[in-house]
């Protein structure tokens, strides 16, 4: 949004409002908001919830059904609550010229919960969603005109650079970035570089994040004596992160769903080779294997793919360049030209 704000006068945001930053790093909007319609944030934990979010939904509808009618430009974020609610005002507007982020995994063949395929069918149903443009991540065939493959850019054209990582003969860095939460799993993460170092590698792995499965993290570090192998940073800013990354030989990221995995886009334009799993874009992004490693989820399985990598630097090298290659050509620029393009239409 900080981009779209570049080129249009005025924003207004409809949305629910948190009380807490729900572990999440956040920031304050650096621009000011024409107009704040306020949405209830509900949730379907529990029955009574359950019911009340019946009538919360309506409420939401019709909030949803003024901020279109007032706007000029729709932009939905997807998927979720809020997002399937407005993939429904939507349909109500087809003069409205809309564009929409789908920030998950857009596999057809993914196994998702049902309110999430609900909301894909919508937004590619070009009968019932018109004048949209709905951007994904990766490139999905027998897609219908209005969806549009898209990325997500951290870095700088000025930040390329070529980097040169240390010598795998005498340590390997891991780098491991994002929530410390089930769904990023990165307990077999953890798991993963343990039997890595139990087969006599001499490995480092550092962990940037916070979330709820740091307690269970802690305790494996201690329970396999590993405090002088794995070392958790919590969260930190980006000029930290990024000489993390410069540091590292692998980006690892075992996590269970994802849209554009940020972490591992990150690690390839600093030279990381990434190793995750085969879900959403990352078989695209990782060229199905040429520049990475797409992770099986079986411990001894992925501890013999990247044991074979590292005993062959050659091959670490060629990865790494072709990671690094990938990457480079999706900066801020390029990502700044194409909003701005997409606001054109």
């Amino acid at each position: 949004m900080i981009v779209y704000k570049k080129y249009i006068e005025k924003i207004s945001f409809a949305c629910p409002v948190w009380t807490s930053d729900k572990e999440l790093l956040v920031s304050e909007i650096p621009f000011s908001i024409e107009n704040h319609y306020k949405l209830i944030d509900s949730n379907l934990n529990s029955f009574t919830n359950i019911f009340k979010s019946f009538f919360q939904s309506i409420y939401n509808l019709m909030i949803l059904f003024k901020a279109i009618k007032d706007a000029d430009h729709v932009h939905l974020r997807c998927p979720g609550n809020v997002g399937l609610i407005g993939s429904f005002a939507q349909i109500f507007f087809p003069s409205k010229i809309k564009t929409a982020k789908y920030a998950g995994n857009w596999d057809p063949k993914s196994n998702q919960p049902w309110t999430y395929k609900l909301q894909k069918y919508i937004l590619s149903n070009t009968f019932l969603t018109k004048n949209i443009q709905v951007l994904v991540y990766g490139e999905w065939p027998g897609q219908s005109k209005n969806i549009k493959s898209f990325f997500t850019a951290t870095y700088y054209e000025s930040e390329k650079k070529i980097v040169s990582k240390p010598a795998l003969s005498t340590f390997v860095n891991f780098i491991f970035t994002g929530s410390l939460v089930k769904g990023k799993n990165p307990l077999y993460a953890l798991r993963l570089v343990n039997e890595l170092i139990k087969s006599g590698n001499n490995i480092v792995l550092n962990m940037y994040g916070e979330g709820i499965e740091r307690k269970i993290l802690e305790d494996y570090i201690t329970t396999n004596s590993l405090e002088q192998n794995v070392f958790l940073h919590g969260n930190q800013k980006k000029e930290i992160l990024k000489l993390a990354y410069e540091k590292s030989h692998f980006v690892i990221l075992p996590s269970k769903s994802e849209g554009w995995p940020k972490t591992i886009a990150e690690g390839m334009f600093l030279g990381c080779v990434p190793v995750a799993t085969k879900i959403s874009c990352v078989p695209f992004m990782l060229d199905h294997g040429k520049r990475g490693i797409l992770l099986e989820m079986d411990l001894e399985k992925d501890r013999i793919q990247i044991q074979n990598l590292l005993s062959n630097p050659n091959d670490f090298l060629i990865k790494s360049e072709l990671a690094q290659n990938w990457s480079q050509k999706y900066t801020m620029e390029v990502f700044e030209t194409e909003i701005k393009n997409l606001l054109k239409k």
